[in-house]
């Protein structure tokens, strides 16, 4: 399976032809009144990646990550699903707004500078009994405590402590891991939660590490073999060493505040994050859409949900058509892996002089020869909630039909970053 799934994210394939002809003849005919370009998510693939997202976790609570979905009404959907239980955001702003749109027990994922949206915060009532911030240190305490100052009827903010989940070895000289809080040991997390405490206004009320080596980095890559040994050497190690640290860490914590919630995990490590007794839910958003930088997981296999598809408005010559736009790349380090991958119809591959363009992207293969002018390729982007960046709406899939068509985050005139 990881060997076929390799071969395929190399070609930029979907899978056998005869699937690959189904899927595509399924999302046409849903999609045949829809001028492309536009975006599309598959209802039926996407509950099938929450519920194996459910089985994972083992009954712990999943908040779902709304940087991986940015869009309400999908949101919505999910949380009205058995397992899954509040929201992660990436930005404060972003969280006022969810809460002000009906969402509860919103837990803003990275620290806030926005010095506005904390003093809306402190104001309102709703919002701060529902919007938990995140800190990793003192200038984070005394930037909020200046923010808030002089606010009228000034409500008592949440507070969550942010920890290093890093891997480090061989005395730092390997780091694995996002380069996120300066917290990692014991000593330190009490220390800045006994500062927590002192401040008046501020209520400490959970932890979380994020374990992005783990959770973030697929231990199957494809067409490297030393790379994946390596991936799952550190990630084993790491995984031994997370374990003891942070559950020291909430042992630590504990004496100083009782926490309501001690957060951890993501897509790719909720099976076994949820192991550790110190954890009480864990965050997942990307395995609801599955993109392609999700594939290569061994511990896991997801079905593509989110897919966005392009016209072919041009045919330069045998074996090349091009598409109208295409240069949706996901953050990250840059590499062909952060490109969207041609989905459907499979055997399409980018120009290499040319990869997926601003305007317009050329795509070579067999494929090419059968698309006309006005048909429809359909990629998958290699993160999940970017692409909503890019199309004001998503159409949503059940069989062969669209269901329903909901605004993305842009779509309802917002955008936080």
């Amino acid at each position: 399976m990881v060997k076929r799934r390799a071969a395929e994210y190399a070609h930029g394939m979907a899978g056998s032809d005869a699937w690959s002809d189904s899927l595509l003849r399924r999302y046409e005919h849903a999609t045949r009144e829809i001028p492309a370009p536009f975006a599309a998510v598959d209802l039926a693939a996407m509950r099938a990646n929450a519920a194996d997202l459910v089985r994972r976790a083992r009954g712990k609570p999943i908040r779902v990550a709304s940087k991986s979905v940015r869009s309400l009404p999908v949101l919505e959907r999910v949380l009205g699903m058995d397992g899954f239980s509040g929201i992660m955001s990436f930005t404060l702003p972003e969280a006022l707004w969810l809460v002000s749109r009906g969402m509860r027990d919103v837990l803003l994922g990275y620290p806030t500078a926005d010095r506005q949206a904390l003093a809306r915060l402190a104001a309102d009532p709703v919002a701060a009994r529902e919007i938990t911030l995140m800190v990793d240190c003192p200038d984070h305490l005394d930037l909020i405590e200046d923010a808030v100052r002089g606010v009228r009827g000034r409500q008592e903010l949440r507070v969550c402590l942010d920890i290093d989940a890093g891997y480090r070895a061989f005395g730092g000289r390997l780091r694995a891991g996002a380069l996120r809080s300066p917290i990692r040991e014991p000593e330190q997390a009490a220390d800045l939660a006994t500062a927590v405490t002192k401040r008046s206004g501020l209520r400490l009320v959970g932890l979380m590490a994020y374990e992005a080596q783990i959770a973030g980095v697929g231990d199957a890559p494809p067409d490297s073999p030393v790379r994946a040994r390596a991936i799952r050497w550190m990630q084993a190690r790491s995984r031994r060493e997370l374990i003891v640290r942070r559950g020291r860490i909430v042992q630590a914590v504990r004496q100083v505040a009782d926490l309501e919630f001690v957060n951890g995990g993501g897509t790719g490590s909720v099976h076994t994050t949820v192991r550790e007794k110190a954890v009480t839910e864990v965050t997942a958003g990307s395995g609801l859409f599955h993109p392609r930088l999700f594939d290569f997981y061994r511990a896991f296999t997801g079905r593509p949900a989110a897919m966005f598809a392009l016209p072919v408005v041009r045919r330069p010559g045998p074996g090349v058509v091009t598409v109208l736009g295409g240069g949706y790349l996901a953050s990250g380090p840059p590499s062909p892996s952060r490109l969207p991958q041609p989905y459907l119809p499979a055997g399409l591959r980018y120009d290499p002089e040319e990869g997926a363009g601003e305007v317009q992207t050329p795509l070579l293969g067999p494929a090419a020869d059968r698309l006309r002018i006005g048909d429809r390729v359909w990629f998958r982007h290699a993160k999940a909630g970017e692409l909503c960046e890019r199309f004001d709406a998503l159409h949503l899939i059940e069989g062969e039909e669209v269901v329903e068509t909901v605004p993305t985050y842009r779509g309802e005139g917002v955008t936080f970053l």
